[in-house]
């Protein structure tokens, strides 16, 4: 494996399904804005869409990939036994579980959006909403599997490929938004599901070649699968952590009228580069890794660490630098348009400005999560990742009444460094992490460069000021322009510094 390459191709995709995600969102605040349609429809996406990036976004792949790769190196029909037997149980737990949702929606979106109870309107309109797009859960977490399967035999294009059929069923619907009105919102939440569906479809067509689907309730739930299980829980916690924060962050910003829109397109934006930096590397990394961890090769494990750490660290830090600088104009040139009204960018942009100051530590959750879960040690992340969400909680809670939404982004950001930061102090105490010769030069390179990117970027903003204004159409053209420049001023001056090694291009790991 490759993990630059490896990375480059998940990341190639993932960007183009961002990109038309971006597309997407873009639609949705020039038909709907920040408006009570907006909230009810961003609750009733907001709890599917989470469940996506949790199973689909490494963390099903997280408790599945060491588990799975340890039977795959033993014996492959016993591999595939164990899969069917996953599968089977999965499968039922979530139509169970759907079900259930199903007839107590009411109930669950009381839980999710409190603040909505007393609009009946909105409460109604957003549990409505809710029920339609629900069964996208069970797709989306089946894909999952068949995405974990695909990428514990080093195939990640596909998996990383899945999600775009989301983004373009929901923007063939918006581009039909004028003639549907209100209804619009009702055939998006279809959409949901629909794409959902055509996912489960479009991988199952990948995954045939390495993986023979037993459709069979007549399973035995063994001790491997047991053992999977009691890891999966945990698992989605910890790797998650940051989505649970926002679900929490939603949960609480229902309180106050327009804040779910606000926090929604902010989150939009740092996680294109979450998806890279984050997402990608720890996906990639895990199978990998996890054959060294069963074949005990400490060097090859130290080398893969070490590498996804510095390759994380390149591509969050100076995109931390980016947001944080520029998120009022980053928030108007891509959203800043029909019913999303200046006062919409306002708060988007703020919000959007504390998530940036925690880009680096979303990512390095997901990186160091990983060493964790290559060691089948899912448990640990877990307790920590529980402390940092009722950090997180308790922050948000407390100081919501005094200064409301933008509290959220700000205890997100806060939790997320507490998370990271007691993740790394209990690999380097208990050996399951040590920094190489190299690391440390190659950081403070990264610093720098990252510090040069962002006077240049700021120029620039400066430069093209009246062009970035809110009333200019072609804000977006010129925003592009100063992102393509500050990108190609990072990598020339990275280059130039040695600050990436791109010998690792063709490094084999």
């Amino acid at each position: 494996m490759n993990l630059v390459k490896s990375t480059g191709t998940f990341g190639f995709y993932t960007i183009i399904s961002r990109l038309l995600g971006y597309l997407r969102d873009v639609l949705i605040a020039i038909f709907l804005g920040t408006s009570f349609l907006a909230d009810a429809f961003f609750v009733a996406f907001r709890i599917p869409n989470t469940f996506r990036r949790l199973f689909a976004e490494g963390t099903f792949n997280s408790a599945f990939v060491p588990s799975y790769t340890y039977e795959l190196v033993k014996n492959k029909s016993r591999s595939n036994k164990f899969a069917n037997d996953v599968f089977n149980l999965l499968f039922l737990a979530l139509f169970f579980l759907i079900l259930i949702i199903e007839i107590f929606m009411p109930i669950f979106v009381g839980l999710i959006a409190p603040g909505f109870v007393e609009d009946t309107k909105k409460f109604e309109l957003a549990t409505t909403l809710t029920r339609i797009t629900f069964p996208f859960l069970m797709f989306v977490s089946l894909s999952s599997f068949f995405g974990a399967i695909l990428n514990s035999h080093n195939k990640f294009a596909a998996a990383s490929a899945a999600p775009i059929i989301l983004n373009i069923v929901l923007i063939t619907i918006l581009f039909f938004g004028r003639y549907l009105g209100d209804e619009l919102i009702y055939y998006l939440s279809y959409g949901v599901s629909i794409a959902g569906l055509l996912q489960l479809i479009f991988l199952y067509r990948f995954v045939k070649k390495y993986y023979a689907l037993d459709f069979d309730f007549r399973f035995k739930i063994t001790n491997k699968v047991k053992f999977f299980f009691k890891k999966l829980l945990p698992s989605i916690f910890s790797s998650g952590v940051t989505q649970i924060n926002i679900l929490v962050g939603t949960i609480i910003a229902s309180f106050q009228a327009s804040a779910v829109s606000y926090l929604y397109y902010a989150d939009r934006i740092y996680q294109i580069n979450l998806a890279i930096a984050g997402i990608a590397i720890g996906v990639v990394v895990l199978p990998q890794l996890s054959k060294h961890v069963h074949q005990k090769k400490k060097k090859k494990i130290s080398l893969i660490q070490n590498k996804a750490l510095e390759l994380s660290m390149f591509l969050s830090i100076p995109a931390s630098v980016a947001l944080v600088i520029g998120s009022e104009q980053i928030i108007s040139a891509l959203f800043g348009y029909g019913s999303f009204t200046e006062n919409s960018v306002f708060n988007s942009s703020n919000a959007l400005y504390y998530f940036g100051l925690g880009l680096p530590a979303f990512a390095l959750i997901k990186v160091f999560s990983t060493f964790f879960f290559a060691n089948h040690d899912t448990k640990t992340p877990f307790y920590i990742s529980l402390v940092s969400v009722l950090l997180n909680i308790l922050i948000s809670v407390y100081f919501f009444k005094d200064i409301g939404f933008i509290i959220i982004p700000i205890a997100t950001t806060i939790s997320s460094w507490f998370n990271s930061l007691i993740l790394f102090i209990y690999l380097k105490n208990n050996n399951l992490f040590e920094f190489n010769e190299t690391f440390f030069k190659q950081f403070v390179k990264i610093i720098f460069a990252s510090i040069m990117m962002g006077i240049f970027f700021q120029y620039l903003i400066l430069l093209f000021e009246n062009q970035l204004s809110y009333t200019y159409f072609f804000k977006s053209a010129y925003l592009l322009l100063c992102v393509l420049l500050t990108i190609f001023f990072y990598l020339a001056l990275s280059y130039f510094i040695k600050a990436f090694n791109y010998q690792d291009i063709k490094l084999k790991y």
